[in-house]
């Protein structure tokens, strides 16, 4: 497997850096870190309800239930805004949450409950932040477990992740050889297992499948497809899909804000630049679909009857604009663009969908996990966790967990 980026150029087109955006933000830096302290508050108060269990991954009526760890994606991202808490404020019973809720990761290890694609965000906001945070051993070795499970996940032939189900069940075979967006934001636990490891075979497959992305995922207008289905044995492309978006041609703008986050990731534990200039041009693609407010729709595409908002998508896009600043040179005039529209997307998420005053423990209204199911206007567990790693990237100094 090349470490040399080929298919990179996949997207072709560029929207360009809206104008809006190229001049310096309007949003004040003491507002952000109002809203980061109001936030942390919110968690500070959740915490006993959410001790060893988990929020469910969006709310009802505002309002998230409890849940265990033992399926789904999602538990991470509420232990990753325990650690948040614990690095902004040094109070020892984020810490003792966050490491609490750990055990329940490692029982999931340890009874197998562990067959998802989504293995990166998993541990990485658990296990690999414990670890980067405290230096605990056993969460290294937990995350390089999950590591391991998501390499097995490896498919050869057409160079990816394969996405959803059981990838050693016979019965599951229509899914075979389907990656999707997200996946970008699993890379980093692989990257991150070579840096420790010393072994390169998890970085070249977290490439691999980059590249794969970029082949098939990004269209040539930087737009991308939320899914993509490849034939397992020879590789031949299938074609594109949607599950979450509009439809299979349209562009679902939060698996367009998992593309611009995690290629410029890619960018810096793989040195390359190409990486960087693709989640520009995605990056450009979606400040140039925005709503005034910096808030996405939920698909760009969607009939304007159909306007509903994910601030969820609009969060992660601000943590991705300023990872996209970081990698770029800092003589490119793009970057001051990146950070204006980062800071300018939280202060809207602050002032326009805060859930302050109002009988809820999320942080953020109007996310849309799933529209086909009518779950949207909620909060969604994992835009309140980048809405708060954005606050904290905003006014902190600090060092990614991914």
């Amino acid at each position: 497997m090349s470490r040399t980026p080929t298919t990179l150029e996949a997207a072709t087109a560029d929207h360009g850096l809206p104008d809006r955006y190229t001049e310096r933000s309007t949003v004040d830096r003491a507002e952000l870190n109002e809203a980061l302290s109001a936030a942390i508050n919110r968690i500070d108060d959740s915490l006993e309800e959410f001790y060893d269990r988990f929020p469910s991954p969006s709310s009802q009526g505002l309002t998230y239930t409890a849940t265990d760890n033992i399926d789904g994606w999602t538990a991470s991202f509420w232990t990753g805004l325990c650690w948040l808490a614990y690095e902004v404020t040094g109070e020892r019973r984020f810490r003792d949450a966050a490491e609490t809720q750990l055990e329940t990761f490692q029982r999931r290890l340890a009874n197998g409950d562990v067959g998802t694609h989504d293995l990166g965000f998993l541990y990485t906001l658990s296990a690999v932040a414990g670890h980067r945070l405290i230096g605990n051993e056993r969460y290294r070795s937990m995350a390089l477990s999950a590591a391991d499970l998501l390499v097995d996940r490896f498919l050869e032939a057409p160079g990816l992740i394969q996405a959803w189900g059981d990838h050693e069940a016979t019965d599951d075979s229509w899914e075979l050889g389907r990656m999707i967006v997200d996946t970008m934001m699993n890379l980093p636990l692989l990257f991150w297992a070579s840096e420790e490891t010393g072994e390169s075979r998890y970085a070249a497959i977290a490439e691999t499948h980059a590249r794969t992305n970029a082949q098939h995922i990004v269209r040539p207008d930087g737009s991308t497809y939320h899914t993509f289905k490849c034939d397992v044995e020879s590789g031949t492309p299938i074609g594109g899909e949607t599950a979450q978006g509009y439809d299979a041609d349209s562009c679902w703008s939060r698996g367009q804000t998992w593309a611009i986050y995690g290629y410029a990731i890619a960018a810096d534990y793989a040195d390359e630049g190409a990486y960087a200039q693709l989640s520009a041009k995605l990056a450009n693609y979606y400040l140039s679909h925005l709503e005034d407010d910096s808030v996405p729709r939920w698909d760009f595409d969607a009939p304007a009857e159909r306007d509903i908002r994910d601030t969820s998508a609009a969060a992660i896009a601000a943590c991705g604009l300023d990872e996209l600043a970081r990698q770029l040179p800092l003589a490119d005039d793009r970057v001051r663009g990146y950070r204006n529209a980062a800071c300018t997307t939280l202060g809207s998420l602050a002032e326009n969908y805060s859930t302050a005053g109002l009988d809820s423990n999320g942080l953020l209204t109007d996310g849309a996990y799933d529209t086909s199911d009518g779950d949207y206007d909620e909060c969604c567990i994992w835009g309140d966790y980048f809405y708060v790693e954005g606050l904290v990237r905003a006014t902190e100094h600090w060092s990614r967990y991914w």
